[in-house]
C-alpha cells in the first residue's frame, strides 16, 4: 500500500502523543518510525526533526546517543491555543481535560491556532485551570491578511481576523508598495522577546477594501485557499488516460442499460452522483446508488494525490467554487455527465415497496445517464406527475418518504434551516438574495445517499455477512482475517448542560422538551422544530438546536452519528469534492478483493486533517456570505425592516432582517430613551423605567445606521426608541480599527 506523506503539524503531535503512551520505553527515530508505520525516506528525516525539536524544547531526554524518552513532568501540558477578542486565550490540549485559561499578559509570542507549551500555574481562573505559555513549539500558520496603516518612518497591518490580538509592525522597506488604507497578505518575520508587537514583511497587495475582487481573494489567503493548481498537478491530471475500454468494463457490473438519472442544483458541473432504478422479476425495486470512481483515476501517493490531501475538501464560497480536483477531473472525466459511459462505484440495494431492504451489493460499475435534471425539475414532476422519467421519479420520491419515516422513528433529527444565496451580477456585486430551502426532489436524493453511506460504513465496520453478497458481480466475498477498519463520519450526543439550556430557552416560549434518554432527546428536538415553523421564535430557536449540537468529525473510533440515529456512518458519495470519501472507496476496494488498505494511525491523522479542513471551509465560506451581506445592505443606510432578536450579549442586541436574513448588532451604549440593564439569565435588556424589554425572538423594526465592509458587521438601531446621536452614516474606510 502506497502511503501520503503526513501533514508536519500532525506528525509532531502524534510523535508526543505515542511517546506519551510510551513513557517507561526509549526509542531511536527508527524503532519510532517502523511503531508509527512511517516508511518514506522524506519522513524518516521529518522525525529526526521532530525529535531534535522535542529534546531542545525540554519534552524528551535522550537517554543514551539516538534513543529518546518523554521527560514526565505534570507541570506542562502541550496544546492548540485559542484567543478570545480580549486577548485572553484557552488551551485545548486534551478530548477529555478541561480547557486551561491563559490571561492575556501571559501568551508570550503565541498567536491563533499555535501548538504551544503550557507551565500549569496552582491558581484557577473561577473554575478553570490558569497557565502560562512558555514555548510556541509549532506556529499554525505565518501569513495574515489586514489593511495596512503607514507612517511616515513604519507602518502596522490590523488584521481582519479578531482572533489575532496583535497589529503588526512592518518597516517601510517591507512594504511592497502597498498604499495607506489597502487590504494586503502580509508574512510572519520574528517576533523578539520582550517585543509589543511582531515584525512582518508584505507579500502581496490586494487593492482597497470594499472593492469584490479585494475582498474575495483576501478571504482566500486569509484562509489559506489556492488561486489554482499549480502547472504540475494541472499536467498529471491531463494526462490521466480517460477512454472507455473493454477490459476495464470486463472487471464491472454493467448498468448502461438500466434507467439512470443525476438530480443537481441546476447550476452544478460536478455530479457525484446517479440513481438507477427497475423492477425485478422477483417483485423488488433494484435502486442503484452510483458514485464516481476518483479512485479509478487519484493514485495513492502520486502528485495529484498529494494535493487533494493537502485540500482535502472543495470550498463553495459566493461568487466560486475552488475545487479539490483538477476540472478535468472534476468536472469531466469524473462527473456523471448525461448521454456518456462513466466508471462508478456502486451500492445497488433490493427493496420492497414498504422500502425495506431485501438485498444488497457493492462494487466496481459502468453506468450511461439518460438524462441530467435538476432539483427544481424533479420538484415538479413529484408535484404534477408529470415529467420525463416521471414513474421511476415517482417510486423513488415514494420509497425515499419511507426511508425518511423509518430515519424519524429511530431517532434522526431533521433541521431544515434555509441557506442564504446571492444573485450576483457580471462584477460580484449582490443584486438580489434568495434561499435554498429543502424539497421532496432535495430530500429523494438525500435518503438514498444517506442510505448508502450507512450500508457501506455498516459493511465495513460489521464485516461482512455471507447473504449480502451476490456472486454475479466480480468481486469476492471477505477473507478470514481482514481488519474492520473504516473512515466513519461521526456526531457524538449532544451535552447535557447545552441540551438543559435548549430546554430551559424553549420552555420561555412555552414549548417542552424530554430530556430522558437519547431517543427521546432527538424526538423532543424535532418536535422543537416543527412547532416553532413560521413563528417568531423559529430563528433562534433552531440556532440554539444547531449549537447545542457537537460538531461531526472524520475518524477511524466509531461513535455512532446521534443526529441522523445512525449507529454506523461515513461518506462514500461525494469523492469529486470530499477526501474522506476517497479514502472509504479505497477501504471498500480492498476489503471486496479481501486485501487491507493502509494502517489506522495513517488513517486517523488523515481524518483529523480532513475535519480541519472541513471547519476552515465553512468558516471561509461563511466569511464570504458575510461579506456579501454586508455588501448588499450598503445602500440601505437609513431604511427600516422587520427583524428578530437573534442574540443578546452584554455588548449589544443581535438582530436579523426577515427579508434577507443579513445580521446586525444594536451596541447596549447606542439604546437610548431609557437607561438599559443586560438580564443575563433571561437573554435580554430591560428598560429601568419603562420595563421595556428586548429579548432573544422578540419581533423589531429596525433602522439599518452603517454597514462596514472593512469589519463586515452591520451596525442598527431600534426604530422605536430615540435614537439621539445615532445617525445612519456611510462607512469611513481610513477609520482606524480600534484594539
Amino acid at each position: 500500500m502506497s502511503k501520503n506523506k503526513k501533514p508536519q503539524r500532525y506528525l509532531f503531535e502524534e510523535v508526543l502523543d505515542f511517546l506519551k503512551h510510551n513513557d517507561d520505553k526509549t526509542f531511536n527515530y527508527k524503532q519510532l518510525g517502523a511503531a508509527m508505520e512511517i516508511n518514506t525516506e522524506e519522513e524518516r528525516i521529518q522525525l529526526i526533526d521532530i525529535l531534535a525539536s522535542l529534546k531542545q524544547q525540554d519534552f524528551v531526554i535522550e537517554k543514551e546517543k539516538g534513543k529518546y524518552q518523554i521527560k514526565q513532568s505534570a507541570q506542562y501540558v502541550t496544546g492548540t491555543i485559542d484567543f478570545t477578542s480580549q486577548a485572553t486565550a484557552f488551551v485545548v490540549f486534551s478530548e477529555t481535560e478541561e480547557d486551561i485559561f491563559i490571561p492575556a499578559k501571559k501568551t508570550k509570542d503565541a498567536l491563533q491556532g499555535d501548538l504551544v507549551k503550557v507551565h500549569l500555574s496552582s491558581r484557577k481562573s473561577g473554575r478553570r485551570k490558569e497557565g502560562e505559555v512558555m514555548d510556541v513549539i509549532k506556529r499554525n500558520k505565518t501569513e495574515f491578511v489586514g489593511t495596512i496603516k503607514i507612517n511616515p518612518k513604519f507602518a502596522f497591518v490590523i488584521a481582519d481576523s479578531h482572533k489575532l490580538h496583535v497589529d503588526f509592525f512592518i518597516r517601510t522597506s517591507d512594504i511592497n508598495g502597498a498604499k495607506d488604507g489597502q487590504k494586503v497578505l502580509i508574512k510572519l518575520k520574528e517576533w523578539k522577546a520582550g517585543e509589543q508587537n511582531p515584525t512582518a514583511l508584505v507579500a502581496k497587495v490586494f487593492g482597497n477594501p470594499g472593492e469584490h475582487k479585494t475582498e474575495m481573494n483576501a478571504i482566500m489567503a486569509e484562509y489559506g485557499l489556492p488561486e489554482s493548481f499549480p502547472d504540475a498537478i494541472e499536467y498529471e491530471a491531463k494526462k490521466i488516460p480517460t477512454e472507455i475500454t473493454d477490459e476495464e468494463i470486463s472487471k464491472r457490473r454493467d448498468f448502461r442499460k438500466v434507467t439512470t438519472f443525476t438530480i443537481d442544483p441546476y447550476d452544478a458541473k460536478d455530479f457525484d452522483d446517479a440513481l438507477s432504478i427497475q423492477k425485478l422479476e422477483n417483485g423488488f425495486w433494484e435502486v442503484g446508488v452510483h458514485i464516481a470512481d476518483v479512485t479509478h483515476y487519484l493514485e495513492p501517493k502520486s502528485t495529484l494525490d498529494k494535493e487533494a490531501v493537502s485540500r482535502a475538501t472543495s470550498v463553495y464560497l459566493v461568487d466560486r467554487v475552488i475545487p479539490m480536483l483538477p476540472e478535468v477531473l472534476s468536472n469531466f472525466v469524473c462527473s456523471l455527465r448525461p448521454h456518456e459511459e462513466k466508471y462508478t462505484f456502486s451500492a445497488v440495494f433490493q427493496l420492497d415497496d414498504e422500502a425495506v431492504i431485501h438485498h444488497q451489493w457493492f462494487g466496481k460499475t459502468i453506468i450511461y445517464s439518460d438524462r441530467r435534471f435538476s432539483y427544481e425539475e424533479v420538484q415538479t414532476i413529484i408535484e404534477t406527475e408529470e415529467g420525463d422519467y416521471k414513474d421511476e421519479i415517482l417510486v423513488l420520491d415514494r420509497l425515499a418518504k419511507k426511508l425518511r419515516a423509518d430515519r424519524m422513528r429511530k431517532g434522526s433529527i431533521f433541521f431544515d434551516k434555509a441557506e442564504v444565496k446571492f444573485n450576483l451580477d457580471e462584477e460580484g456585486n449582490p443584486i438580489g438574495v434568495f434561499f435554498k430551502t429543502q424539497k421532496d426532489a432535495h430530500k429523494l436524493i438525500e435518503d438514498f445517499m444517506l442510505l448508502a453511506n450507512r450500508k457501506v460504513a455498516e459493511y465495513l465496520g460489521k464485516g461482512l455477512k455471507g447473504d449480502e453478497v451476490d456472486d454475479k458481480p466480480k468481486h469476492a466475498q471477505q477473507k478470514e482475517g481482514t481488519n474492520n477498519l473504516c473512515v466513519y463520519r461521526i456526531h457524538d450526543v449532544p451535552n447535557d448542560e447545552k441540551m438543559q439550556e435548549l430546554s430551559g430557552f424553549a420552555a420561555r416560549f412555552g414549548y417542552q422538551m424530554n430530556l430522558g434518554n437519547k431517543q427521546k432527546v432527538a424526538q423532543s428536538i424535532n418536535k422543537l422544530l416543527h412547532d416553532v415553523k413560521d413563528k417568531k421564535e423559529q430563528g433562534m430557536i433552531e440556532l440554539l438546536a444547531v449549537r447545542s449540537m457537537p460538531k461531526a468529525i472524520y475518524t477511524t473510533k466509531n461513535a455512532g452519528h446521534y443526529g441522523l440515529g445512525f449507529e454506523f456512518y461515513t461518506h462514500f458519495t461525494s469523492p469529486i469534492r470530499r477526501y474522506p470519501d476517497v479514502l472509504v472507496h479505497r477501504l471498500l476496494e480492498a476489503r471486496l478483493k479481501g486485501k487491507s488498505y493502509s494502517g489506522k494511525d495513517e488513517l486517523e491523522l488523515l481524518c483529523k486533517h480532513s475535519s480541519e479542513m472541513e471547519r476552515m471551509a465553512a468558516e471561509a465560506e461563511r466569511a464570504s456570505i458575510k461579506y456579501k451581506q454586508v455588501e448588499f445592505m450598503s445602500d440601505k443606510i437609513g431604511e427600516t425592516f422587520d427583524a428578530v432578536i437573534s442574540g443578546v450579549t452584554e455588548w449589544g442586541i443581535y438582530a436579523e432582517i426577515v427579508e434577507n436574513r443579513c445580521e446586525g448588532m444594536i451596541r447596549s451604549r447606542d439604546l437610548k430613551g431609557d437607561q438599559y440593564f443586560f438580564d443575563e439569565e433571561n437573554y435580554r435588556y430591560v428598560g429601568k423605567n419603562s420595563g421595556k424589554t428586548y429579548g432573544l425572538g422578540d419581533a423589531v423594526k429596525i433602522v439599518v445606521v452603517s454597514a462596514d465592509l472593512l469589519k463586515k458587521q452591520l451596525n442598527f438601531a431600534f426604530e422605536d426608541v430615540e435614537q439621539g446621536s445615532v445617525k445612519p452614516k456611510a462607512v469611513d474606510w481610513k477609520k482606524k480599527k480600534k484594539r
